[in-house]
């Protein structure tokens, strides 16, 4: 634990407090008493680019109202490890269902945490290769509370080190290579996904489902019990009765097992159907 004498900047115990109250009332985001040094560590960066002293300074220009500075408030906050077919075994589900769904139309999928976009676009590969075509009946929403990794997302571009990692074959289908060495993902599968920012606290997530998956991977670990809870039982009337629930590896639903029912490995399905998405 870094000392207070070994900070740049003030930073009291007081100030993490409101730190913590600010991002859990706007975001939901339940930071732990040990995060101390990792809320320092990301905030120091904006009150360097402020040319501001301490962090009580820092504080006030959010209680302002700065719009713009808090929402690089919560970028900063905000944790985004991700990569392609990350958990891959959820992949394998989702093409089985993709498969199964065949026949019915397009198919709509929310992915509610889509950080840089390498998740989105595991989906739309996954999709792709389902249906054998860069243009298969699949739509994808993907979202994120960050905006920054909105914006990389969007342009799909990716390092080749990560890239080549998903083989010859994918690279070479999917993929189109930059003149800087890196590799962006064809117009067909961005055309895919539709990107958007959504915080999943807000009263009005203003989406259109019903969806036949979504995708919550290694989201409600940042979350407490009531404030999961919430958000799963809003999640329940946006999934078609068929439809599944993928959450991450750390994660299980039993505080909400009224609603989600274990279907396979991190895998939920509705525990009763929706009379709204009856056919």
């Amino acid at each position: 634990m870094m000392l207070p004498s070994q900070r740049e900047f003030h930073f009291t115990d007081a100030d993490f407090e409101k730190v913590r109250t600010m991002i859990y009332d706007y975001a939901g985001i339940s930071l732990a008493p040990s995060k101390q040094d990792m809320v320092y560590g990301r905030l120091a960066k904006r009150l360097r680019a402020l040319n501001l002293k301490t962090f009580n300074e820092y504080l006030k220009v959010l209680e302002k109202g700065d719009h713009k500075e808090f929402e690089l408030f919560t970028n900063s906050l905000t944790t985004n490890l991700t990569s392609f077919f990350r958990e891959s075994h959820h992949f394998d589900i989702l093409a089985q269902q993709l498969k199964a769904l065949k026949s019915v139309g397009t198919i709509n999928i929310w992915c509610s945490a889509s950080s840089t976009g390498e998740e989105p676009y595991s989906i739309a590969i996954t999709a792709c290769e389902a249906f054998d075509t860069l243009r298969p009946p699949v739509k994808v929403v993907a979202t994120d509370l960050d905006t920054n990794v909105l914006d990389v997302a969007k342009a799909g571009i990716y390092g080749g080190d990560e890239v080549l990692k998903l083989g010859t074959q994918r690279v070479a289908k999917f993929f189109t290579k930059q003149a800087d060495g890196r590799y962006q993902l064809k117009q067909e599968l961005r055309d895919m996904i539709v990107f958007r920012k959504l915080n999943l606290i807000e009263s009005n997530w203003m989406l259109r489902g019903p969806f036949d998956a979504i995708f919550c991977r290694n989201v409600m670990i940042y979350f407490d019990k009531p404030t999961q809870l919430k958000i799963l039982q809003r999640f329940a009337p946006l999934l078609k009765n068929d439809g599944l629930l993928f959450v991450g590896h750390s994660e299980n639903l039993y505080h909400a097992a009224e609603h989600f029912k274990l279907q396979g490995k991190t895998v939920y399905e509705l525990v009763k159907p929706n009379l709204i998405n009856r056919v």
